[in-house]
């Protein structure tokens, strides 16, 4: 495992230990050049209540890898967790910088109703 990758692991360790101390429900973001994935994780991180991602099928028409496709992906995690009747969350960037894609998918998420 390279370095870079070692210190997104480490960052994202700090993060998700400050979150089950809080025992919140954790919007977990992971990207990857072509896709990004948004889940939501119960407290105790034993089961996943809403998934979105842009793989998608209908999602997927479009092009997967940039800011568009991140807050349709941040508009579709907010619908699902509030069916599933959640509406308060923690973020986990998974160590990823909170810029671009990132950013895209948590706004989308804020502006659609979830509070974190």
């Amino acid at each position: 495992m390279n370095e870079k990758k070692k210190a997104r692991l480490r960052r994202a360790q700090k993060t998700r230990i400050n979150i089950r101390e809080k025992s919140a429900v954790r919007l977990c973001v992971h990207r990857t050049p072509r896709h990004i994935y948004a889940q939501i994780i119960s407290a105790n991180g034993a089961s996943v209540l809403a998934t979105a991602s842009t793989v998608e099928a209908d999602l997927r028409n479009d092009t997967t890898g940039n800011v568009s496709a991140a807050t349709k992906v941040g508009q579709l995690i907010a619908e699902r967790a509030k069916a599933a009747g959640i509406t308060k969350v923690a973020f986990d960037r998974s160590g990823f910088k909170y810029h671009g894609r990132v950013k895209a998918l948590a706004d989308a998420a804020r502006e659609n109703g979830l509070e974190f």
